[in-house]
């Protein structure tokens, strides 16, 4: 029963050790020669100004949820024009609706100035 499990620990053991043996091996042979410039706290290029924990626009994060939503539906034309010809019109027309849905969206949302950045 017991040497049912041994690839699975085998393979968790050779799964740490490729996580583990890399950065150990960076701490141990890497050259430890820390300057001013190296401990400075970097942000953009320039030093940071305010707290950290300032709040951000909330159109920065509309921009964002938006980039996402649009990307993960680009992302269905792959495998639909993969299986095009075995879907037939049907699936077509089916894209062509969820084209459409997506095109009405986009509209709106660049009416409503979503996408303008000030």
């Amino acid at each position: 029963m017991l040497e049912n499990y041994l690839p699975i620990l085998i393979f968790l053991g050779l799964g740490i050790g490729f996580g583990v043996v890399p950065v150990l091996a960076g701490r141990v042979l890497a050259p430890n020669r820390p300057d001013d410039a190296k401990l400075s706290p970097y942000e953009c290029g320039f030093e940071a100004f305010e707290d950290s924990r300032m709040k951000f626009d909330v159109r920065y994060y509309l921009v964002a949820i938006l980039f996402i939503i649009f990307d993960l539906e680009i992302a269905f034309f792959v495998p639909w024009a993969v299986v095009l010809d075995n879907i037939g019109w049907f699936g077509y027309f089916a894209m062509m609706i969820f084209l459409g849905i997506l095109v009405i969206g986009f509209a709106y949302e660049w009416k409503k100035g979503a996408l303008e950045w000030e």
